[in-house]
């Protein structure tokens, strides 16, 4: 098939997900790379980014390591789904939010500073909707958030090491809240972060620099949108395994080309007992298929699969609400 995207567009798109440069100047950085002007980059990233194709150029900050997460469901009556959807995206905690084929129909993720406010973020949730709502959050990674290869299925994989929830100090959640709605498309937006935060450019830096070193931030770079991309199936294939063998399945699955994300989730008993999470994008569901039916035959277990029908809404995660300057340093919790 060809690309409707030009050489320079189908780069950045693909070639610039995770290793972007953090320097003081980083699309001139970008474009010495790729044989560009800086004014190109910034030209082709906001065209990118206004027909849709990318959200933002900025961090994936890694689960379970900065404030608290989960993936949640609820089953929405049909004739009230727009309500609901509506509801629910309204919360400044969800950042996802998908109509799906299952009883269970709307599936969405939250985010929020602490436990105890996403906790609160739910409850409000099932008491606006009047839907109970499970929750089912992340225990274990297996593959998650390397990119999206746009040539070809995924090939890399590695261990994803357990690690303690970091606890931002004062000045790195306003950074954090500063940065989560990406950088913006000009010459020096590292400088542009520090007078919103109150720091130095050099500071933001070697904050930021630190944050991708320790692992805080998974990576870097230009966030894809899949659907725009062509990417219009979309299954969410769960798995019900016995608890001694999630994790060598769990390896395996993230080891297989086609799969673009993997990992296990807590059960939520009686309603939901399934805990192994693999998500598979396609331009078809006849190319998403097969995959489905491969996975289940190598882990010897029937597969589910929730395709997607709608995206109600799809943006970064918000665990901190930015206070700006002119307000008086400090931050709420999101």
């Amino acid at each position: 098939m060809d690309s409707p995207y030009s050489p320079l567009e189908f780069s950045l798109l693909n070639g610039w997900q995770r290793d972007f440069p953090i320097t003081a100047r980083p699309f001139q950085t970008l474009g010495t790379i790729v044989g560009a002007g800086e004014t190109a980059i910034l030209a082709t990233l906001g065209r990118l980014q206004a027909r849709g194709a990318i959200s933002r150029v900025g961090a994936v900050f890694a689960p379970r390591r900065v404030g608290a997460s989960t993936l949640a469901a609820l089953a929405a009556p049909a004739e009230r789904m727009e309500q609901i959807a509506a509801q629910v995206s309204a919360r400044p905690e969800v950042n996802h939010n998908y109509q799906r084929e299952h009883h269970y129909n709307l599936w969405f993720v939250a985010t929020a500073a602490d436990q105890t406010a996403l906790g609160a973020a739910l409850a409000a949730i099932e008491q606006e909707t009047d839907c109970a709502v499970i929750s089912l959050p992340l225990e274990q990674e297996y593959h998650i958030d390397l990119g999206f290869d746009l040539k070809s299925p995924h090939k890399h994989h590695a261990d994803i090491p357990s690690m303690p929830v970091r606890a931002p100090d004062a000045a790195e959640k306003q950074l954090i809240a500063a940065l989560q709605p990406g950088l913006e498309l000009v010459s020096r937006p590292f400088a542009r972060l520090g007078e919103r935060v109150g720091m130095s450019e050099s500071e933001v830096l070697k904050r930021i620099s630190g944050w991708v070193e320790e692992g805080l931030i998974k990576r870097f770079g230009v966030i894809v949108r899949h659907h725009e991309l062509g990417y219009r199936a979309n299954a969410m294939v769960v798995f019900d395994v016995p608890d001694a063998d999630v994790d060598r399945i769990g390896r395996l699955f993230a080891a297989e080309a086609g799969v673009t994300l993997c990992y296990r989730r807590s059960r939520c008993l009686p309603r939901w007992r399934y805990n192994l999470y693999c998500m598979v994008h396609g331009r078809w569901r006849e190319e998403v298929q097969p995959v489905i039916e491969h996975l289940s035959r190598l882990a010897g277990l029937p597969a589910q699969a929730l395709f997607s029908t709608r995206r109600f809404k799809q943006c970064g995660a918000r665990y901190f609400a930015e206070v700006p300057l002119s307000l008086g340093k400090g931050l709420v919790n999101a």
